[in-house]
């Protein structure tokens, strides 16, 4: 039997933080205090021990005064993963599982749905509340190593349902998911985190192959958006600053109605300041801010940009932490040993 949890409201503004280091500084405790932020994300620098992660987290939390706020990370498997080895295992990068699903699909799926309910049961034991993933990126001969091997593979058809196998598998663990990264990354072919990718594929084309496991997917809580130019849409603006993508595809083609991020507004694909970006994002459409690199200049100024959650972000908000329900019962120990069977199968870890 599961139940929903329960989860306190509280006031927010439309932004989600990140931290410089281990610990929160006076300057952050009192600026999380003070600005509200919807949640804070965690990279590999405010990773340690265990211990030192759940204090982290209870330290945000307390800050201000609300034992349910948000904690998210990025923990995929493969390049991208923020625990890391010694303290908790490894995991594959999604491509592993799409490699299985080609020559069998139940195991396939089986594998993307253990691997997501692991890396859940590690996420809660250290507070962590929300996970980044899946990547319902669609690959393509030409997708950027940004992207490359985080994407299940080529077939809009196999990355859906990998996808939801990786949502589910969150879910039973209590652990939420956000799937990225709106409306598809794919097909850039420079990485965003340094320019601004451009794609001049068609819609049509889009719709059959990009969009594709987002539609199939769009019941999901919570997504986050993509910083690409798609010329057929919005050929001055990337998607996360675009009305036109984030209302006219997202929204209406895509039919997400769940609470929309953003991507990073640290990366540079984005021009202007910080504040500028945040109030080119909410402009846009996008629910909430995120904002990861920890500098408290820019967190500052990305406060200061944006509003208090509220009226349909803040409807968002709160149906999206009320699909959080308690985690499944887990027989940790048999899951390791078939999940351990299962990537072997699909090629990790690697041959020495």
């Amino acid at each position: 039997m599961t139940s929903r949890m329960t989860a306190k409201a509280g006031t927010a503004k439309a932004f989600i933080s990140g931290c410089a280091g281990a610990t929160l500084t006076a300057d952050e405790t009192a600026f999380f205090r003070d600005e509200r932020p919807w949640g804070l994300i965690l990279f590999k620098r405010n990773i340690g021990t265990a211990e030192q992660v759940c204090d982290l987290v209870a330290s945000f939390r307390e800050a201000l005064d609300d034992p349910d706020r948000p904690v998210l990370i990025d923990q995929e498997g493969g390049r991208v993963q923020r625990i890391v080895p010694p303290n908790w295992p490894g995991r594959p990068a999604a491509r592993h599982a799409g490699r299985l699903f080609a020559e069998d699909e139940a195991a396939g799926r089986r594998m993307a749905w253990l691997q997501a309910r692991l890396i859940a049961a590690d996420l809660a034991d250290l507070g962590i509340t929300i996970d980044c993933l899946p990547v319902l990126d669609v690959a393509t001969s030409e997708t950027h190593q940004a992207i490359g091997d985080r994407s299940y593979g080529h077939d809009p058809d196999m990355v859906a349902v990998l996808g939801a196998a990786t949502a589910e598998g969150l879910m039973a663990g209590g652990v939420l998911p956000v799937m990225k990264h709106m409306p598809g990354h794919g097909r850039a072919v420079v990485d965003s985190h340094h320019q601004l990718p451009a794609v001049s594929a068609s819609l049509a084309t889009l719709m059959k192959t990009d969009f594709a496991p987002f539609r199939a997917l769009s019941g999901l809580p919570m997504g986050m958006t993509a910083h690409i130019v798609f010329e057929a849409i919005d050929p001055g603006r990337p998607a996360t600053v675009s009305e036109a993508v984030i209302g006219g595809v997202i929204r209406e083609k895509i039919g997400f109605d769940g609470l929309l991020m953003s991507d990073d507004l640290s990366m540079k694909a984005l021009g202007g300041e910080p504040g500028d970006r945040a109030r080119a994002v909410i402009g846009a459409g996008c629910d909430i801010v995120l904002h990861c690199n920890g500098l408290m200049d820019e967190m500052r100024g990305v406060a200061a940009a944006v509003p208090e959650l509220a009226g349909r972000s803040a409807e968002r908000a709160t149906a999206a932490l009320a699909s959080r329900v308690s985690a499944h019962p887990l027989d940790r120990e048999g899951a390791e040993a078939e999940f351990a069977i299962l990537a072997e199968r699909a090629g990790w870890p690697p041959s020495a």
